[in-house]
C-alpha cells in the first residue's frame, strides 16, 4: 500500500479505471475506437483551456474568464468570417483579442492587488454580456469554413486532439525545464521571497494572463470550428469555466499554488469526459452532468486539502 500511495495520481487513476470498466460493462459502444476519439475530441477544447489554467493556478493566479473569453472570441471569429474576411485574419483576430482580454486581468489582478477570484469573476461576468451583444440574439454561422480544422482527422486522429495534446506537452516541458516554470512555483510557493530572490514577479504575472487569454482565444477558434457556427446559448461561459478548473483541481493543482502537473489535469480532463459520456450512453438525464461535476470538484477540493495538511505534517 506505500508503495501504491508512491505513484502519482493513484487514486485519481483507480477512480478513472472503476469508471472505465463499468461502463465498459454496461455499454458495448463505450470501449470502441469511435467513442474513445469522440471523447477525446471533445475535451480538446477544455485541454487547451486547462493547460493555461494548471500554469497560472501554480504560480498562485486564478482566471475564472477563460470560458467567458472563448464566448466572445468565438463570437466575433464568427461574425468577421460571415461578414466576407479572411478565415486567418479572423483567426489572428481572436487570438490577439483573447491575450488583451487576458492581460486586462493581469493588469488589474498585479497593480491593484484585488483578489484574482473577484477580478476575473467580474470579468466573466462582463464578458458573458459582450458576447450577447456581439450575438444580439441570433446564431452566427460560418458555412464550412474551419469545417477540416474542426471536424477532420489526420492518420484517424482530430485535428483538435492534435492542438490539444500539443498545448498540454508544450505546457508540461515548460514547467518542468524552463526558468519560466521554476518561477511560476516559486511565486506560488512564496511571492514575496520569489520577489526577494530576484524574480520580476510583476512581468511574469502579466505574462501568465496573457498566456491564459492567448489559450482562451485558441479554445474560442477551435470552439467555432467544431461546432461551425456561434450562439447566444453556447457551450462556452462559466460553464465551461466550471469543467476546465474542475479538471485542474482534480488533477491535484493546488488552489493555493506552489503546486501543479499537467498529467494529473490531463487525467483530470479525460475523467470529466468519460463521466460525461457514460451518462450519455446510460441514458441518464443530461442535467446530471453538472450534478457530477459539481460532486467531483468538491470532492478533489477536499481530497487537495487534507494532502497538503498530510504533506505538511511530514
Amino acid at each position: 500500500m506505500g508503495a501504491l500511495r508512491r505513484i502519482p495520481h493513484v487514486g485519481l487513476i483507480a477512480v478513472l479505471a472503476v469508471v472505465v470498466i463499468f461502463t465498459a460493462a454496461q455499454s458495448e459502444t463505450f470501449a470502441t475506437d469511435r467513442n474513445i476519439l469522440n471523447i477525446l475530441g471533445q475535451i480538446s477544447v477544455n485541454a487547451v483551456l486547462a493547460a493555461g489554467l494548471t500554469l497560472l493556478m501554480t504560480a498562485g493566479g486564478m482566471d475564472f474568464s477563460m470560458g467567458s473569453n472563448v464566448a466572445v472570441t468565438a463570437a466575433v471569429t464568427a461574425k468577421l468570417i460571415a461578414h466576407g474576411h479572411a478565415t486567418p485574419l479572423a483567426v489572428v483576430v481572436s487570438l490577439l483579442l483573447g491575450t488583451a482580454l487576458g492581460l486586462v486581468n493581469g493588469v488589474v489582478v498585479t497593480f491593484t492587488k484585488v483578489a484574482p477570484f473577484v477580478v476575473t469573476l467580474a470579468t466573466a461576468t462582463l464578458l458573458d454580456g459582450v458576447a450577447l451583444l456581439v450575438h444580439d440574439g441570433n446564431t452566427i454561422s460560418i458555412g464550412q469554413h474551419m469545417f477540416t480544422f474542426g471536424n477532420e482527422k489526420v492518420l484517424g486522429v482530430p485535428w483538435l486532439l492534435i492542438v490539444a495534446v500539443v498545448v498540454l506537452v508544450a505546457t508540461a516541458l515548460v514547467m518542468r525545464f524552463t526558468v519560466f516554470g521554476r518561477d511560476a512555483f516559486a511565486i506560488g510557493g512564496n511571492e514575496h521571497v520569489a520577489r526577494l530572490s530576484g524574480i520580476n514577479v510583476t512581468a511574469r504575472k502579466l505574462t501568465l494572463y496573457g498566456l491564459t487569454g492567448l489559450l482562451s482565444g485558441l479554445g474560442g477558434v477551435m470552439l467555432l470550428a467544431r461546432l461551425g457556427s456561434s450562439s447566444p446559448g453556447s457551450t462556452a461561459g462559466l460553464s465551461l469555466q466550471l469543467s476546465v478548473v474542475a479538471a485542474v483541481v482534480i488533477g491535484g493543482t493546488s488552489l493555493a499554488g506552489g503546486h501543479g502537473t499537467v498529467l494529473g489535469t490531463a487525467l483530470g480532463l479525460v475523467l470529466l469526459g468519460v463521466v460525461a459520456n457514460a451518462l450519455n450512453l446510460l441514458d441518464f438525464s443530461s442535467n446530471y452532468q453538472p450534478v457530477s461535476v459539481g460532486a467531483v470538484l468538491l470532492i478533489a477540493a477536499i481530497a487537495n486539502e487534507m494532502h497538503k495538511a498530510r504533506a505538511a505534517r511530514h
